[in-house]
């Protein structure tokens, strides 16, 4: 009688330290997650500012300089701080900088939709900082406003920035979210239809794409002409590419032998190895 109580004692003991154990594990999980999160906030944040800070940058600098950047220069800024942030952060983030962009992977149940408000307002922020920087770093007489108008009319306007704001989405979605893409060029896929959406749709819409570019710009000078498309239009743009993608990513090949072939790189890799 002795024995069994010692015996289920001791049971009971160690049932107790299993459950205090799994809860010290699930507590420190969760501080985990929020930790993981807050670093995503972090890097949004971030990338968002120096997106926005040396695109807009360009913008101000050609126009007190006698349009010293050019068109063609102001894009490949846009394009390059684009590509090098996707490299920076990507692996963090996700690297969106766009409430477009968070909204469409949420449509498409590649994103949790309940973090979708807080990564937008964390993209917000980082923008309406960069613009702040800016309109401290270049005030005076020649005060530029950074953000975007529309140069002809708002239908012209919407229609634009829907369709260049559906070809990055859609470009987006098949080098960072098909396996069968060479994952490792996204930055430079993303940062080229970038340039080249602000290359030819610069003039006419300022070339947004992202309702957070649009908005820090809006905050910082006061300045809501037309704020309505930028945030529309490129969130149902950005929502349809991103679907239109999804109606044509299906294929006749087995799900085994897709996932195998995840890049092209790691295929040249195998079969150079194999010989």
């Amino acid at each position: 009688m002795d024995e069994n109580s010692i015996i289920n004692g001791t049971h009971e003991l160690v049932l107790d330290v299993n459950k205090d154990v799994i809860s010290r594990t699930s507590e420190a999980s969760r501080s985990c997650v929020n930790v993981s999160f807050l670093q995503k906030l972090v890097a949004e944040v971030v990338g968002t500012y120096f997106l926005i800070f040396a695109g807009c940058a360009s913008v101000v600098v050609n126009k007190n300089n006698d349009n010293v950047v050019t068109l063609p220069g102001i894009s490949i800024v846009w394009g390059l701080v684009v590509m090098v942030l996707v490299y920076s952060v990507g692996h963090i983030s996700g690297a969106h900088f766009n409430p477009a962009v968070t909204i469409a992977f949420a449509s498409t149940k590649r994103f949790p939709v309940k973090q979708v408000p807080v990564y937008v307002v964390a993209q917000v922020v980082g923008s309406t900082l960069a613009s702040g920087t800016l309109r401290l770093l270049f005030s005076g007489k020649d005060t530029q406003f950074s953000g975007t108008l529309p140069a002809g009319s708002d239908a012209q306007a919407f229609v634009i920035e829907f369709l260049i704001t559906f070809f990055l989405m859609f470009v987006v979605s098949g080098v960072a979210t098909d396996n069968r893409a060479i994952g490792e060029l996204a930055g430079i896929a993303v940062g080229s239809t970038v340039l080249l959406n602000v290359l030819f749709a610069g003039p006419i819409t300022g070339a947004s794409m992202n309702p957070a570019r649009s908005l820090g710009p809006a905050f910082v000078h006061n300045e809501y002409r037309g704020i309505w498309i930028y945030l529309v239009s490129p969130t149902i743009g950005a929502v349809s590419g991103a679907w239109v993608y999804n109606c044509i990513r299906y294929t006749d090949k087995p799900l085994r032998e897709i996932t195998k072939s995840a890049s092209f790189l790691k295929a040249a890799g195998r079969s150079g190895s194999s010989r």
